[in-house]
């Protein structure tokens, strides 16, 4: 049974009550007014991480999405993006804490390079319990990774609640 056919039988859930209060906990609970997203360069985000890079409709600054909006366009962003994700994900032993833990990690960085992530190659490999440790980690176990912006001088920096983040992915990808 692939992932797709697991998804379509309900042996793993889109937009699991787990992981919209995981992006809750990560993205903002009751967002409803569109801020800059100072991590993103200032990026209009709205709801939980919904950016005009996500949504049907144009996200402005300073315009306020009512709940039943957000509900709506988050559904949608999140099984779109759950959908593109079961594609490269060819490990079909996948259960659904691994599956939330990737979803949440591919709507904060994006889906490809989720994809294209060691975590995710690992997981694809058999090797879970490594592939979660690497959605936090470098091969080394050592050095952060997916924690890191770029400031306005182009420089990398490193943001503790960003780490705290992946932390909890990968906490939650091996449960």
């Amino acid at each position: 049974m692939n992932l797709r056919t697991k998804i379509a039988a309900g042996a793993i859930a889109l937009a699991s009550a787990s992981l919209l209060g995981f992006l809750g906990k990560w993205e903002g609970e009751g967002q409803n007014l569109v801020y800059a997203d100072k991590l993103a360069r200032g990026l209009p985000t709205v709801c939980k991480g919904i950016t005009r890079h996500t949504s049907p409709y144009p996200v402005v600054i300073g315009d306020y999405w009512s709940d039943a909006r957000c509900d709506q366009v988050e559904q949608l962003v999140i099984e779109k993006g759950q959908l593109a994700l079961a594609d490269c994900l060819t490990n079909q032993a996948i259960e659904q804490n691994t599956f939330d833990a990737l979803s949440s990690h591919g709507h904060n960085v994006g889906v490809p390079s989720t994809c294209a992530s060691r975590a995710v190659g690992l997981i694809n490999a058999g090797r879970v319990a490594e592939g979660c440790k690497a959605l936090a980690w470098a091969a080394d176990g050592k050095t952060p990774v997916w924690a890191y912006v770029t400031d306005a001088q182009g420089r990398k920096v490193f943001v503790p609640g960003l780490h705290a983040r992946r932390r909890d992915e990968a906490r939650l990808c091996s449960q």
